[in-house]
């Protein structure tokens, strides 16, 4: 049985500064909390709390010391509130979303709508609208949630792509707004490490010598579920959070076995799949 890896896979910049900076924050002697996961991987956040910088899901969880925004952001007022209860704030937020943070607040100061495109319940777009006034901007995600706005009432409108999302995937329900309202313009702050991460799983997906793709990382990461959903359209696909997870039935009569893993899997836990893979069914020399 062959191996493949996708062309790109694994951590991408932002997640990889955010890891490795609470680590070194960890092993300096600080100790802390991230409100809410630093990256969206189980064993990470297994790590994390290993060193001594455990996960909590608020913010009146941390009593003192240090703070840990993660890669995701939070909503400006955040770092506020944090000051007020005397928190020190280690900031991990990925350099694209504040990109979005600074792009967003540009449009609405020069009189646009603004429009985000993703989950309204993901951390990352929470971020993004906490803060603001609900009668100022719309999340979408689907034509049919598109459709059900009238976006002629607005004078502008500025569209927004969660960064863990693939803009190309989401045209038909950018075009329907643009369709209501011709004054509609696309911010370019665009995650080129979650398309090509996309792009790779696409061919390898589509490589005509892989009959089953695995697909690394964890099970709350919208990005990991994207890549599953890509490479499902092509080829039986199993999403994985580490090798404990695979079935040796899934192997059974497959010469070759695609690699690919979301932009919050540390690379150990892709080379444990693959070494998992090696010893159920030996690579050719």
């Amino acid at each position: 049985m062959k191996i493949k890896r996708a062309a790109k896979y694994g951590f991408c910049s932002g997640v990889r500064v955010a890891d490795l900076t609470v680590k070194r924050f960890a092993k300096g002697g600080g100790r802390g909390a991230i409100l809410g996961q630093v990256v969206h991987n189980e064993r990470v956040v297994e790590e994390m709390a290993r060193l001594g910088v455990r996960t909590v899901h608020a913010m009146d969880e941390v009593g003192d010391g240090v703070i840990v925004f993660s890669a995701h952001g939070v909503p400006p007022s955040f770092h506020a509130r944090a000051r007020e209860r005397g928190l020190e704030i280690l900031d991990t937020t990925c350099k694209f979303v504040y990109d979005i943070h600074r792009e967003s607040q540009h449009a609405q100061q020069d009189g646009a709508h603004l429009v985000f495109i993703g989950d309204p319940n993901h951390r990352e777009v929470v971020g993004y609208t906490h803060d603001l006034d609900p009668t100022t901007y719309h999340i979408v995600h689907t034509v049919e949630g598109a459709r059900a706005v009238d976006w002629s009432r607005y004078p502008k409108i500025t569209v927004f792509y969660q960064t863990t999302l693939n803009a190309e995937e989401y045209e038909d329900v950018v075009r329907v707004i643009e369709a209501a309202n011709p004054n509609t313009s696309r911010a370019d702050t665009i995650c080129y490490a979650t398309k090509e991460n996309q792009d790779a799983a696409r061919e390898l997906a589509g490589d005509p010598e892989v009959r089953l793709v695995l697909v690394v990382g964890g099970k709350h990461s919208a990005n990991t579920r994207h890549l599953h959903d890509i490479c499902a359209r092509s080829k039986p696909s199993y999403l994985v959070q580490g090798a404990e997870d695979i079935d040796p039935a899934w192997l059974a009569g497959v010469t070759c076995v695609g690699i690919t893993a979301g932009a919050s899997t540390p690379d150990y836990v892709i080379d444990e799949v693959e070494r998992r893979l090696q010893a159920l069914a030996p690579t050719p020399a």
